[in-house]
């Protein structure tokens, strides 16, 4: 995740001048835990900014995503080993 964040604070930083790095540090957070972006209305983003930002987004979702499912993958099998829910499918 680390590194994930550190992808988009770069990011963020160089592709928006006027962003010192706390800025972004918050914007890349909360894209990555899936709050959305806080960007101030002051600044005008340019097309490669944009680019950056549509394309993180779309990345922070798939890791987060990815990142909860790896989490709660153990914890469903257990739940479904208590129920004893087999596979009695007769593929063979």
């Amino acid at each position: 995740m680390l590194f994930c964040l550190l992808i988009g604070v770069l990011g963020y930083k160089l592709t928006i001048p006027e962003m010192d790095w706390y800025d972004s540090l918050l914007n890349a957070s909360m894209i990555l835990s899936g709050m959305g972006p806080i960007i101030d209305p002051d600044i005008v983003l340019s097309k490669s900014a944009k680019v950056f930002a549509s394309m993180y987004s779309l990345f922070s979702g798939v890791a987060f995503i990815t990142t909860i499912g790896i989490l709660i993958a153990p914890l469903a099998h257990r739940f479904f080993h208590k129920l004893h829910v087999e596979d009695t499918s007769d593929n063979q």
